[in-house]
């Protein structure tokens, strides 16, 4: 079965769904006929009242938080707002990046502004006039099995732009392998699909407030 013809339930509860999105399936129906087989309405099928609270890439795989009443909808929502939802996601990315030093595990900050690149749209570009956006990343390892002179990385986006993660990197000049908007066709073609996942979703749940951590392992 191709990755994009399934997802998985990670976590559900009576608040709550945490589910994992494939590489190749959009969270959110498209326009078009052609564009609306999507991960909110796969979900939909088995539990009805479920609603979106967030969204990936569709070329990005991971876990995805959805609703199961809309005041729980709001509360989550405003949680990924005051950027109390704690996200990392890991990557491989062209070339080696230099290891982190210091006593703050490695951690390392991209702090440049993004905008819309309005010709091309929707790509974005690095611009002094675009909103403020910071990652945070660290080296996991240099030459992942597979991926000889490459770099795996563990990603924290500060904040939420649209493509932040493969736009910061790319701007680094380390783009995510696969990936077809912001890498070169060389860099592109060393992977199937977009090197990018979600792997961890921390938040303190709606129900009772007590901290939940979620994972899932990128398949790379």
């Amino acid at each position: 079965m191709p990755e994009q013809d399934a997802f998985s339930c990670i976590a559900a509860d009576d608040d709550l769904l945490v589910l994992g999105k494939p590489a190749g399936l959009l969270c959110v129906p498209g326009r078009g006929e052609d564009k609306q087989d999507c991960l909110s309405a796969r979900a939909q099928a088995r539990w009805p009242e479920a609603l979106v609270v967030h969204r990936l890439d569709m070329a990005t795989s991971g876990l995805v938080l959805m609703a199961r009443s809309p005041a729980v909808q709001r509360q989550l929502g405003l949680a990924f707002e005051q950027r109390a939802v704690h996200k990392r996601y890991v990557a491989i990315v062209d070339g080696l990046l230099p290891q982190g030093a210091g006593e703050d595990g490695g951690w390392q900050t991209i702090d440049a502004p993004i905008a819309a690149d309005w010709p091309r749209r929707p790509l974005r570009i690095i611009d002094a006039a675009g909103k403020p956006s910071q990652t945070r990343w660290r080296v996991l390892a240099h030459d992942p099995p597979g991926w000889p002179g490459c770099t795996r990385v563990e990603l924290e986006p500060v904040t939420g732009r649209t493509h932040q993660l493969r736009v910061h990197l790319a701007h680094l000049g380390h783009p995510i392998l696969g990936d077809a908007l912001y890498a070169g066709e060389a860099v592109a073609a060393r992977a199937p699909r977009l090197l990018l996942h979600a792997e961890q979703l921390g938040l303190a749940h709606p129900g009772d407030g007590g901290w939940r951590t979620f994972h899932l392992p990128a398949a790379f």
